[in-house]
């Protein structure tokens, strides 16, 4: 499980009339250093001597490569976009910039990608107003005025103490939640004791939505309190802070958690790669 993050730059450099670049990476600091080092030293050509560049944002929490690279596809090519069906081209006098903050809200709404529990990361001030409908509300929304941080060391979360002890029964099925092919999902709400299988909660979350694969949101079986999927997730691996999901996230030993639901109910894509993310 990666920290897949897709970006957006901003041209620094006088008279950039708006210039931006969107692209993809694993390690957001990392590139935009790249950027603006030149093509020589691994950045683009696009960007190459066009600098200084400024990360605007970047939106991340997708499921896979594929799934990433799909929606920066969709970013970068919204007239050639299968999914972007009513956004209007850009306009005459509409700078660059401007047209991909317009564009983002609307890939936050479209399918498949309005399922998954993305994050945007703002690390400029966003837009007020903004340039189009709000991300839809199961997208956490970050503004992070420390800017871009080196990456923190890889290393496993460290789950709290709550997390350590045996998990009991399944609050849905009843049966025992231990087994080594998946972690049991907690109630992220204090005092609340629910666990639950993923593949028992998710049908239980997508009881008003039968036709869909992944679920966004629910009652918690136990507390009956609202709780993001996404949450859960992180919850359930033992994140609680940013710095702590980007380190933690790259230990490849922890699979994302669409991949048992694909494999339960015969999605069919190998492991780690997201259904229908088609541009």
């Amino acid at each position: 499980m990666s920290l897949r993050a897709v970006y957006l730059l901003r041209s620094a450099a006088p008279g950039a009339r708006g210039r931006a670049y969107v692209g993809f990476t694993l390690d957001p600091e990392r590139r935009l250093r790249q950027h603006n080092a030149g093509r020589r030293r691994g950045g683009a050509r696009r960007t190459s001597g066009r600098g200084p560049w400024e990360m605007e944002l970047y939106v991340h929490g997708f499921p896979s490569d594929v799934a990433a690279l799909r929606f920066e596809w969709a970013w970068q090519h919204p007239a050639a976009s299968r999914r972007l069906l009513a956004v209007s081209p850009r306009r005459r006098r509409e700078q660059p910039i401007a047209f991909a903050l317009r564009l983002l809200p609307r890939l936050l709404r479209t399918p498949p990608w309005s399922r998954l529990p993305l994050r945007l990361r703002w690390l400029r001030p966003p837009p007020d107003p903004g340039p189009g409908p709000a991300p839809p509300p199961h997208i956490t929304v970050e503004v992070d005025p420390r800017g871009l941080r080196p990456r923190p060391p890889r290393r496993k979360a460290t789950p709290p103490a709550a997390l350590a002890t045996p998990p009991g029964d399944c609050s849905l099925c009843g049966l025992p939640c231990e087994g080594p092919d998946s972690a049991p999902l907690r109630c992220p709400r204090p005092g609340c004791p629910a666990v639950t299988h993923a593949l028992c909660l998710a049908p239980h979350f997508l009881r008003a939505e039968p036709r869909e694969l992944l679920p966004l949101r629910g009652a918690c079986p136990g507390c009956q309190q609202d709780v993001l999927w996404g949450e859960l997730i992180r919850h359930s691996h033992g994140y609680h802070d940013d710095d702590e999901e980007e380190a933690g996230l790259q230990d490849p030993e922890l699979g994302h958690w669409t991949d048992e639901l694909l494999l339960r109910w015969g999605a069919g894509p190998a492991r780690g790669s997201a259904p229908s993310c088609t541009s």
